[in-house]
C-alpha cells in the first residue's frame, strides 16, 4: 500500500511541476543575491574611506590573491577631517578570510576595459588584527587610473600636432637615408669615446647632480629677469661687433689678460671677508629690494620735484657760506662764551617761571583776557581822550580796622558797631587778598582760580580763628577752565602747579 501511494505521488504531474518551480525560484533567488553574499554564510564587515569610489557599485567583488572573498555592501558619501569630500565603502568579507592584520591595505582595481571594478585586499603581516567594523583609509595612489582620463589627453589639437610631428619626422628621415647610414656607422666609435666621459660624469666626485641642481636654481633666479638677459645679449652682440672692428686692440687686451687675472686673483683673496659679510646681509637686502619697488615711484616723484630746487642751491649755498663765516667770527669773539653762559643762566632762570606762567596763558587764556578787559577799562571818554574807569568804594564808617583806617591794630575784620549802620551796610566787609591764583592742579587739569573762586567768608589756615579773612592763595577744589580756556595742559607742554622760584608761604 505504501509503495503504491509513493508511486502515485511522484506520478502526480501537478506536484512535480510545483516542486520544479520551487527549485527554480530558489536557484534564481540565490543567483540574484550572490553579489550580496550567500545567505547563512558568516561575514565580517570592513569600511574603506577613499577619496572617491571610482565607479564602484554595490555588489562588486572583493578579492585577495585573485580569489573572491566578499562583496561591496554599500557606498555612502563622507567628509574627511580636512573638510574634503570622500566615499565610505562598506565591504562584506567572508569569515574564512578573517581576521585581517592591522597593516592590511586596500586598492581599487579595474576588472575589465568596460569600467568594471573590484576591491583588492593586500594582507599585511602584523600580528594585531582589525576588529569587525574597522575603517581603513586609502589615498589616491590606491585608485586605478581611468581610461577616459588617459585618452582625454589626446584632444583634437593634440591629435593634429601628433600627426604633424609624424609627417615632418617621416619626411626628414625619408630624405636623409645616407646621413642616417653614416650616423649609424659612426655610432660605435662615438659610444667607445663616450664611455669614459659617462664614467667621469657618473663618478660622485664629479658632482653632476649638484651641478644640475645649481643650474635649476640659476634658471629659477634668472627667469624673472629673462627679458633683461635677452636685451643684455643683444647689447653684447653690438659690443662684440664693435670689438671686431679693431683686432689689434683685442690682441693687446688678450696679451694683458694674464697679468690682470693674476692681480684679480690676489684681489679676490682680499675680498673674501667682504663677500662673506655680503652673503650674510643678502636676506636683509632682499627684503629691502622688495620694499624699494614700492617706494621707488614716490622717490622718483621727489627727485623730479627736487631737481628745480637744486638749481637754486648754488646761490643759497653762497649765502649760507657767508652766514657760516659770520657765525665762525662770532664764535671766535672773546665775549661770545660769557654771553652764551649768561644766556644759559637766563634760560635756567626763565624756564621755571615759564613752566608756572605757561598754563595761565595756554589753559586759562588770562593774557588775552587781560588785554581785552584793559581796552574796556581805559575807554572812558573825556575832553582830551580817554581815562581809566574807576570807582572808589569805602568800607562802612563804623567798621573796625577798615582798609582806610590809619593805625589799625587788626586786619580788616569786623562789622559796624551802630545797629543802624549794620542794617544799612549789611554783612561785615572782611579782608580778601588771595594773591597768585592757580591755573592748573598737579596733574595738569584746569584750576583757573583768578576771577572764578567766589567770595569765601574765611580762608586763612595760618590766621587766628577769630579773623574772618580770605588770604590763602589756594581755594579748595578745581575751579575748571575759563570761558575760552582748555580742560587741561596741551600735549607736550611742561608745567608746574606751584612756583619753583622766589619766596614761598609756608602753611
Amino acid at each position: 500500500m505504501r509503495s503504491g501511494s509513493a508511486r502515485s505521488a511522484l506520478g502526480n504531474p501537478v506536484l512535480v511541476g510545483a516542486i520544479t518551480i520551487l527549485v527554480v525560484f530558489v536557484a534564481v533567488f540565490l543567483a540574484y543575491n550572490a553579489n550580496q553574499g550567500l545567505p547563512f554564510v558568516p561575514t565580517t564587515q570592513l569600511k574603506v574611506l577613499a577619496p572617491n569610489a571610482t565607479k564602484l557599485v554595490k555588489g562588486n567583488e572583493v578579492r585577495e590573491g585573485g580569489f573572491r572573498i566578499g562583496a561591496v555592501a554599500g557606498l555612502e558619501p563622507a567628509r574627511l577631517p580636512s573638510g574634503e569630500a570622500a566615499a565610505e565603502i562598506t565591504l562584506q568579507i567572508d569569515q574564512t578570510a578573517a581576521p585581517l592584520p592591522r597593516d592590511t591595505s586596500v586598492a581599487i582595481r579595474p576588472r575589465s576595459a568596460l569600467g568594471l571594478r573590484y576591491v583588492e585586499i593586500l594582507r599585511g603581516r602584523e600580528k594585531r588584527t582589525l576588529p569587525d567594523g574597522s575603517t581603513v583609509k586609502i589615498s589616491r595612489r590606491a585608485l586605478s587610473p581611468e581610461f577616459e582620463d588617459f585618452f582625454a589627453m589626446f584632444r583634437p589639437q593634440t591629435r593634429r600636432d601628433i600627426q604633424a610631428n609624424l609627417t615632418e619626422f617621416g619626411a626628414a628621415f625619408a630624405g636623409r637615408g645616407d646621413d642616417l647610414n653614416a650616423t649609424i656607422a659612426s655610432l660605435p666609435r662615438l659610444f667607445r669615446d663616450l664611455e669614459p666621459v659617462m664614467k667621469t660624469l657618473s663618478d660622485p666626485q664629479t658632482g653632476l647632480a649638484r651641478f644640475i641642481d645649481e643650474l635649476e636654481d640659476a634658471a629659477r633666479a634668472t627667469a624673472p629677469v629673462s627679458r633683461q638677459f635677452a636685451q643684455g645679449f643683444s647689447d653684447a652682440a653690438d659690443t662684440f661687433e664693435a670689438v671686431s672692428r679693431d683686432p689689434q686692440a683685442l690682441r693687446d687686451t688678450i696679451s694683458k689678460s694674464p697679468d690682470t687675472l693674476r692681480v684679480g686673483t690676489e684681489s679676490l683673496r682680499a675680498q673674501r671677508p667682504f663677500l662673506r659679510n655680503l652673503a650674510a646681509i643678502s636676506p636683509l637686502v632682499r627684503s629691502t629690494a622688495a620694499e624699494l619697488r614700492r617706494s621707488l615711484p614716490p622717490v622718483n616723484a621727489a627727485l623730479a620735484a627736487g631737481t628745480p630746487a637744486l638749481r637754486q642751491t648754488p646761490p643759497f649755498n653762497e649765502d649760507l657760506r657767508k652766514s657760516f663765516v659770520t657765525l665762525r667770527s662770532f664764535s671766535e669773539e672773546p665775549s661770545t662764551g660769557s654771553a652764551l653762559r649768561a644766556f644759559t643762566d637766563t634760560v635756567d632762570t626763565l624756564n621755571p617761571m615759564i613752566r608756572y606762567l605757561g598754563p595761565h596763558v595756554t589753559v586759562c587764556n588770562y593774557w588775552n583776557s587781560w588785554w581785552t578787559n584793559l581796552s574796556d577799562h581805559i575807554s572812558e571818554q573825556d575832553t582830551t581822550g580817554t581815562i581809566q574807569r574807576i570807582q572808589v568804594k569805602n568800607a562802612p564808617r563804623n567798621q573796625k580796622n577798615t582798609l582806610d583806617s590809619f593805625g589799625a591794630p587788626e586786619p580788616a575784620n569786623g562789622e559796624p558797631t551802630d545797629p543802624v549802620d549794620r542794617e544799612a551796610n549789611g554783612d561785615p566787609v572782611n579782608l580778601h587778598a588771595q594773591a597768585y591764583g592757580r591755573a592748573i592742579d598737579e596733574q595738569g587739569n584746569a584750576d583757573c582760580e583768578t576771577g572764578q573762586r567766589g567770595y569765601p567768608q574765611r580762608l586763612a589756615k595760618t590766621a587766628p580763628p577769630n579773623y574772618d579773612i580770605a588770604i590763602d592763595p589756594r581755594t579748595p577744589g578745581n575751579q575748571g577752565p575759563t570761558f575760552t580756556g582748555r580742560a587741561r595742559v596741551p600735549e607736550g607742554e611742561t608745567f608746574t602747579a606751584e612756583p619753583e622760584t622766589g619766596f614761598k608761604v609756608t602753611p
